[in-house]
């Protein structure tokens, strides 16, 4: 039995092309997008609770499939399956790459993006769980969630509803509507949610970026669902 922790595109794929595979979603969102087969929602508990899971359920190896900015979880699942001998690897995909004509300033926090910011309105496409880092800021934003965000937020605050995949003419226009003069968002990566980045570019507006974490030393990764899949075969666990 394979562990998939989850939560991205890429673990619903893998899902999808793997038997005797269980889905562990983190649970912060409420109407989630279920990968097939069987699913758990919910956290495991720390570290120990994590282990006791991997030895009740009699799991053999355990991709981690996560967000890239999911560190906390990243981290327990590399020690706890190394202390308990687990196969485990890491599948993130690529990071985003600058191009001509793309003003991206890399920031190592959503903190240090909240503290650079110069532009009177921004586009904040940080995750709905860190709009707390802007409070206290006199900037306008713009910020897009899936759910409704939760106090503490900025004073000046319009909240779009929404949940990609995103269109460039949807940016552009979105953009344009609020009269958006900077964008911050994090390294995630993948087509998704690439098209406000080509929006921005074609308005002029500069993106402040956030790094993503580093990775745990040692660990083994994968950029696809298809070396994941090879992975997994490589060690005979299907």
């Amino acid at each position: 039995m394979i562990l998939v922790l989850g939560g991205t595109g890429e673990a619903r794929r893998l899902a999808g092309e793997l038997p005797d595979v269980i889905s562990s979603l983190a649970g912060r969102v409420r109407t989630p997008r279920l990968p097939p087969g069987e699913v758990r929602v919910g956290g495991f508990g720390g570290p120990e609770g994590l282990r006791k899971w991997l030895r009740d359920n009699k799991i053999d190896a355990v991709i981690d499939a996560t967000h890239p900015f999911a560190a906390r979880m990243t981290a327990t699942a590399a020690r706890v399956t190394a202390e308990e001998d687990l196969p485990f690897v890491v599948l993130r995909r690529p990071g985003w790459t600058q191009g001509p004509g793309d003003d991206w300033r890399w920031v190592d926090s959503v903190a240090s993006a909240a503290l650079s910011l110069t532009a009177e309105r921004v586009f904040l496409t940080t995750g709905r769980e860190e709009l707390f880092e802007f409070v206290g800021l006199g900037n306008w934003f713009l910020a897009r969630s899936v759910e409704p965000p939760e106090p503490p937020v900025p004073q000046r605050l319009h909240v779009v509803l929404d949940r990609g995949p995103f269109t460039v003419e949807g940016e552009l226009a979105l953009m344009r509507e609020h009269n958006i003069q900077a964008l911050v968002t994090k390294d995630s990566g993948g087509e998704m949610t690439a098209a406000k980045l080509t929006a921005a570019r074609e308005l002029g507006i500069p993106v402040v970026i956030v790094r993503r974490p580093p990775l745990p030393d040692g660990v083994v990764t994968v950029s696809s669902v298809d070396e994941a899949v090879s992975w997994v075969r490589g060690i005979g666990a299907v």
